[in-house]
């Protein structure tokens, strides 16, 4: 393969080339705890919300955590060198992103959700929340050079539609947290908190052109994204989350062993491990139930210490966003 070559086959195609998110976050200064936040966890809402964040840093609220933080994500960084994975960085959030960011909240912390790759396309994504809207900006220009330096797709949902105000539901919206490969077949989840159905029917319309499969998979309303309700780990072997979907599993995927996760675990986001390929999975400790199943299946667990990213309501596949996966 050659080294400019973007191409993503599925989730647990051997990962080659991987943006690996960094960690900032601006609290805005008009966010008030609300039904948007039923995917965190309480102790998440209580410690967030039960003091004073309005507009400040993250870093300066928390400096203790802001640091385990960055440590998780070097973490992750070293094992998934380990396995030879190229790393690709964000740059972090300018002054001027920062201090106009306090109004409603500026991100620089999950790298699923603002963009995805599906075979030879980089698309760039159209996220719901108000405050992570602008969180392609320091990513964009990786995804720019990846995309000129070969023959990469690359385009971007349109803009969400905000006639009937910030929260209109036409969208389209549509993020990477809630999209699912398997070679031509693309799951995309639809809760209501992230991605719609027209954010689903635009990425139908795109991928045609290359003979895709779109499926949309309704998803209880406080379940944020597809990938806190399931894992593609190899194929043939899920793990899942069966009460988080309203139509139950995907027909493709029924036959599938699964590893099961209760309901209670999604907020924590148990579901929501990273494979780095068919044999080699990381996840946190907390779910030692998930790493012993997926050891006595031959699978290789690389157990990373991530609750400070967990508490922000993203684990490792949201911390990370594929170029090359194949």
């Amino acid at each position: 393969m050659k080294k400019d070559t973007i191409l993503v086959k599925g989730e647990f195609a051997p990962l080659k080339k991987v943006v690996l998110t960094q960690s900032e976050f601006i609290f805005p200064k008009r966010e008030e705890r609300n039904d948007e936040h039923t995917f965190l966890t309480e102790e998440s809402l209580n410690l967030y919300f039960g003091i004073d964040t309005a507009g400040k840093n993250y870093k300066d609220v928390f400096p203790e955590r802001q640091a385990e933080w960055e440590k998780e994500r070097e973490n992750l960084k070293k094992v998934l060198e380990k396995y030879g994975v190229e790393i690709l960085r964000p740059r972090l959030l300018t002054e001027y992103e920062k201090e106009t960011g306090k109004e409603y909240g500026c991100c620089n912390f999950f790298a699923r959700d603002p963009f995805f790759t599906i075979g030879s396309s980089i698309i760039e994504g159209s996220l719901r929340f108000f405050h992570r809207r602008n969180e392609i900006l320091p990513i964009r220009d990786i995804l720019a050079k990846e995309a000129y330096d070969s023959d990469a797709f690359y385009v971007s949902v349109p803009r969400p539609d905000i006639s009937q105000g910030f929260d209109a539901e036409p969208g389209p919206f549509l993020e990477g947290g809630d999209i699912l490969i398997l070679n031509k077949t693309v799951f995309v989840g639809n809760s209501g908190l992230a991605s719609n159905h027209n954010g689903c029917l635009w990425l139908k319309s795109y991928l045609s052109h290359w003979g895709y499969d779109v499926i949309q998979v309704p998803l209880k309303k406080d379940v944020l994204h597809l990938d806190c309700a399931l894992s593609l780990v190899r194929d043939g072997l899920m793990i899942v989350c069966e009460e988080a979907f309203l139509e139950g599993i995907p027909e493709l995927l029924k036959n599938w062993d699964k590893i099961s996760v209760p309901y209670k675990d999604i907020a924590h986001l148990a579901v929501n491990g990273l494979p780095v390929n068919e044999s080699v999975y990381i996840l946190d400790p907390q779910f030692q139930y998930i790493a012993e199943q997926l050891k006595a299946k031959g699978i290789t667990v690389e157990l990373i210490d991530f609750k400070i990213s967990r508490s922000l309501g993203g684990s490792f596949r949201c911390s990370t966003q594929p170029l090359v996966r194949a």
